[in-house]
């Protein structure tokens, strides 16, 4: 028999135990030796180093759509935080640090979110689509990423399917943030925009990048156990010198999760025992 945790025997313990861990979890941050980049300039840097775009609403939730427009809320809220952030060399940025207040003059709606296993609809949920999104950014800069946590369960399929498996970030306060830290001797700002549909972003350069990036997959490979299907995609990046042509690949992560939809008839899944 699995487990119960103390808070799932006792619920009341859970908001004192949510409070004491979020006090932790910042003090650590603060007597850590890091500098977090926190100033922003509304004058933009001149490089572009890589852009993206990530569509918000997602009708292959199963969930009522109400959830879906909450989230866009949300997501509006937390990058306001972030927008036109600049991170100066020796600094190191946050999720966390950045987002913290977004919601002290303007509340949070109820959003999709993983709790206990089951996806409910709760206060801030969604905000793993602005972090899935910083992080497709992050992989093509030469910025260092310092922590990143993979969804454990993939809960329904993604707004974003072309691309790469393994290549989104969660974040829990508390818990689990996502920080990179600039090691070069180069500036970065990050730019984040909306339209109707769309969640826009750029990072951009003081000096220009002269490195091109390429995120892909080597392999992506499926297997069953206990009646629970797994996801294993090995993520790899190539670096192309843009002056002399030359290029390096290496394999940055293997990113394993539960698939909790129903995959394409054709996908191959092996099956394994306990």
């Amino acid at each position: 028999m699995k487990r119960k945790r103390l808070t799932q025997v006792f619920p009341f313990l859970l908001p004192i135990r949510k409070w004491q861990r979020k006090k932790l979890f910042y003090l650590e941050m603060l007597i850590d030796g890091n500098k977090y980049a926190k100033n922003k300039s509304e004058a933009l840097l001149p490089n572009t180093v890589f852009e993206t775009s990530s569509f918000m609403l997602n009708k292959n939730s199963g969930f009522d759509m109400k959830y879906q427009i909450n989230k866009v809320h949300n997501l509006k809220l937390a990058a306001r935080t972030i927008n036109k952030v600049i991170i100066e060399p020796n600094e190191t940025f946050s999720f966390w640090q950045l987002v913290r207040w977004a919601d002290r003059y303007e509340k949070y709606k109820d959003g999709l979110n993983l709790v206990d296993g089951k996806i409910v609809g709760s206060y801030g949920g969604g905000l793993c689509q602005l972090s899935n999104m910083l992080f497709w950014l992050f992989l093509h800069t030469p910025l260092t990423i310092v922590e990143r946590h993979g969804h454990a369960v993939e809960s329904f399929p993604s707004t974003t399917e072309d691309l790469p498996c393994g290549t989104d970030a969660t974040i829990n306060e508390g818990w689990l943030d996502l920080k990179l830290r600039n090691n070069t001797d180069n500036t970065f700002q990050i730019e984040i925009n909306f339209d109707d549909d769309f969640m826009y972003g750029r990072i951009l350069s003081q000096s220009s990048v002269n490195i091109e990036y390429t995120v892909f997959n080597s392999s992506v490979s499926y297997f069953k156990r206990e009646e629970k299907i797994y996801q294993i995609a090995s993520v790899c990046r190539t670096e192309k010198d843009k002056m002399t042509g030359r290029q390096t690949e290496k394999e940055l992560y293997v990113n394993q999760c539960e698939i909790a939809y129903k995959l394409p008839d054709d996908i191959k899944i092996e099956e394994r025992g306990v």
